[in-house]
């Protein structure tokens, strides 16, 4: 029935749900349209409301160019994420890995497990581990004689962007952890209304509580229901590439001094020393306490240590090179897309809209029930707005303004949002595109049992919002 469920729905948003680059059109559309109607109250009787809209779009500080920064890190989250991911360590961690599992259900549940808790260190990571992870127990199970359901098992391999955002890489509580880090995605009135300290550290979002006990239930839960959503004497198999690995590059020989600079570990262990030498300095700078230190970590320095693992990992800069190049192919959406989202926050921020919405969400919300709406907003948001990043432009600025005005914390907005974010990517594919590739299973095949999952997910994550 759980299954029959799941079959269901996945037909229906295959049918229905068009590209996110053309939903990022539409809703460009759909905020310039609001804001020419319901926006700039206060405009000067001189300027037109349409021009009013354009200028706010397409504004250099404020409007579509605004996210070129944000957009390159968190490129570089997937990037680094990806080719840490494809380095022989942890290849050799995935072999060691899939001796463990003797049945489907037991692979689905190990390839969750370990998708998820290296989703909470990097989303790039997380979903390429999970992705090499259920293609290499399925061969695994194969070679053993025992049958394996793709779609569950590479749903299995998608469950770490069920909990990126709760983690060291989740856009919301990483772009808050410092002022100049807000303040490069959030608009002047939001950050006025937060107050002359608007940063949050990691302590107050990623480690709280709250994310500890949604998370770590998550970790306990996604497992144990793809158990149960494991079809028994299914013949599904797994569509496989090629033999040979993804992350292993031909050892040719050294006939010049560049072919040496390239493949040996000095050039690439050389950086990692620095970069780590820098994290250490930044570590140990200011007043703060190397601990209070740590937790105020930006998407730049999870970068740089992404970097430096990634680096002494592949021992050479031709392997870091090339794997980096795959994971660069993922970044097309982000490259495309977050212009656009910069320029829809342009256009709320300066036609009033945001304040609009703060105050709407306020009137119709108490303190109790604020982070409930803002999570299933969050929810539907992502539908439309397969980023994080983008969708933390977008709703940010609203979510943290209406928390101010019913005497929310900060934080808990930002984990609203977060949960909510994170929650519908089970039914919005998007990122699922490298971990479709690496496995050659088909999006629609997997999305009616990551539904299901989103459901159990989503109710979780609502107690936990509820109980703290």
């Amino acid at each position: 029935m759980i299954a029959g469920l799941g079959r269901g729905l996945s037909r229906v948003f295959s049918k229905t749900a068009p590209d996110p680059f053309v939903l990022a059109v539409l809703l460009t559309v759909l905020t310039g349209a609001l804001a020419w109607w319901f926006g700039f109250r206060d405009l000067d009787p001189s300027v037109s409301r349409i021009s009013a809209v354009i200028d706010a779009w397409r504004d250099t500080e404020t409007g579509m160019w605004r996210f070129l920064g944000f957009g390159m890190q968190m490129c570089l989250i997937l990037v680094t994420g990806h080719a840490l991911a494809e380095s022989r360590p942890v290849a050799g961690l995935i072999r060691l890995l899939t001796a463990i599992p003797r049945s489907p259900g037991a692979g689905a549940a190990l390839v969750a497990a370990v998708a998820m808790l290296f989703g909470l260190i990097n989303w790039g990571l997380g979903l390429i581990v999970g992705a090499l992870l259920a293609r290499d127990v399925a061969r695994a199970l194969g070679a053993r004689g025992v049958r394996t359901h793709a779609p569950v098992l590479v749903a299995a391999g998608y469950a770490g962007m069920l909990v990126w955002h709760g983690g060291l890489s989740g856009t919301a509580p990483i772009k808050m952890t410092s002022a100049a880090e807000a303040a490069s995605v959030l608009p002047p009135e939001t950050l006025e209304a937060l107050g002359d300290s608007p940063a949050l550290l990691l302590s107050q979002t990623v480690f709280s509580p709250m994310n500890l006990f949604v998370s770590g239930g998550l970790l306990v839960l996604v497992p144990t229901l793809l158990v149960m959503l494991t079809p028994k004497g299914d013949d599904g198999l797994m569509c496989m590439p090629a033999e040979e690995e993804l992350f292993e590059e031909p050892r040719l020989p050294v006939r010049s001094f560049p072919d040496f600079l390239e493949r040996t570990p000095f050039v690439p262990w050389v950086l990692a020393v620095l970069l780590i030498w820098a994290m250490l300095r930044f570590a140990g700078s200011g007043n703060a306490s190397f601990g209070d230190r740590m937790l105020s970590v930006g998407p730049n320095e999870i970068n740089m240590i992404m970097l430096a693992l990634g680096l002494i990992a592949h021992g050479s800069m031709r392997s870091y090179v090339a794997s980096a190049e795959r994971g660069a192919r993922g970044c097309a959406g982000v490259i495309l897309q977050f212009p656009l989202y910069a320029g829809i926050m342009g256009m709320l921020a300066a036609s009033g809209l945001i304040g609009m919405f703060s105050d709407w969400m306020a009137s119709s919300a108490t303190g109790d029930t604020l982070p409930i709406l803002t999570f299933l907003s969050a929810g539907i948001v992502n539908l439309f707005v397969p980023s994080g990043g983008g969708q933390w432009a977008i709703q940010g600025p609203v979510a943290l303004q209406a928390g101010q005005t019913l005497g929310v914390e900060p934080a808990k907005m930002v984990m609203s949002v977060a949960y909510g974010d994170q929650l519908t990517n089970m039914l919005q594919p998007f990122w699922a595109l490298p971990l479709l590739a690496i496995t050659g299973v088909r999006a629609r095949d997997i999305v009616g049992y990551t539904a299901i999952v989103m459901l159990a997910a989503g109710a979780w994550m609502a107690l936990g919002l509820l109980l703290f």
